[in-house]
């Protein structure tokens, strides 16, 4: 699929394909595209008609880094307005409500940290933005990280393209290699940090426990009967 939308993204307009390099990556979280196409791949090829002089290359990095920062924006507030509410229809199966306690805590733990590597990642760049929301993470803060990771992943997979020339093709295909690993190993990372997370917890439940009978060995001292002090 792929590949048979680059040859498409060839065959148009100069011009309506720069409008597809700002969809493409503003698509990804608005409406979770990202889970089916990344959008680098026509970042990349916006690089590489701007190496063939068919359109400005300000012009492709201004469509690509607007199209990710109002993209993952939009997802932000479809995740702050729905999310629970999309959350809980989901099967359970798939989502489990623990998960997405988890999945929260882990949002505002690291916080801006994650809107950042999760645009770098090729599943995480469709899913964080709506779970930021969700989580209620500060717009402010997560549309500064946001356009950090916008600025960045939009310049880099530009100049990919760009200064490749004709060998764009070979070099898009290595990187999308290069984000689902990367994506393999934020998930490990994430899985680790639960798993020990919950170790530490179960620590804490243990010691917590053990004090609970020694605190009701202790007594109060028994008030007079009468109420009244010895004089």
């Amino acid at each position: 699929m792929v590949g048979w939308l680059v040859d498409q993204l060839l065959k148009l307009n100069a011009w309506v394909a720069l409008a597809l390099v700002f969809l493409l990556p503003g698509l990804e979280a608005s409406i979770f595209l990202g889970f089916l196409l990344p959008g680098e791949t026509a970042v990349v090829v916006g690089g590489f008609l701007a190496y063939e002089g068919k359109v400005p290359l300000a012009a492709v990095f201004a469509a690509a880094i607007l199209g990710a920062v109002i993209g993952d924006s939009v997802g932000y507030e479809v995740g702050e307005r729905w999310g629970d509410a999309l959350l809980a229809k989901a099967p359970k199966r798939f989502v489990k409500p623990a998960h997405v306690v988890q999945g929260k805590e882990l949002i505002n733990r690291l916080g801006g940290r994650a809107v950042f590597i999760g645009r770098w990642t090729a599943v995480l760049r469709a899913l964080v933005p709506s779970l930021c929301g969700t989580a209620g993470m500060r717009y402010r803060s997560f549309l500064l990280w946001n356009a950090l990771g916008g600025v960045t992943w939009a310049t880099a997979f530009i100049l990919i393209g760009y200064l490749a020339g004709t060998a764009w093709q070979r070099i898009e295909h290595y990187t999308n290699v290069v984000s689902y690993i990367l994506f393999g190993a934020a998930l490990v990372a994430v899985v680790g940090l639960v798993l020990w997370n919950r170790r530490k917890q179960a620590r804490r439940d243990a010691e917590t426990e053990a004090e609970l009978p020694s605190a009701g060995q202790h007594s109060e001292q028994p008030a007079p009967a009468d109420g009244r002090s010895a004089r």
